[in-house]
């Protein structure tokens, strides 16, 4: 159980540091592929979390 808790906090909050960055940064002509989408960016966030924290 603590080996998931330990993957599955850093890619909460991944996605949270991604949503935020595509609510303070965004993209406002819609051309930007990762920031144009709150799902790509939070997506991308998580995904980068993900592969930061593999190798604990």
């Amino acid at each position: 159980m603590s080996m998931i808790l330990a993957k599955a906090g850093p890619v909460v909050l991944g996605g949270a540091l991604g949503f935020l960055y595509y609510k303070v940064v965004g993209c406002s002509t819609g051309a930007c592929p990762i920031t144009a989408n709150p799902f790509t960016s939070t997506l991308y966030g998580m995904l980068v979390a993900l592969a930061l924290s593999a190798g604990r």
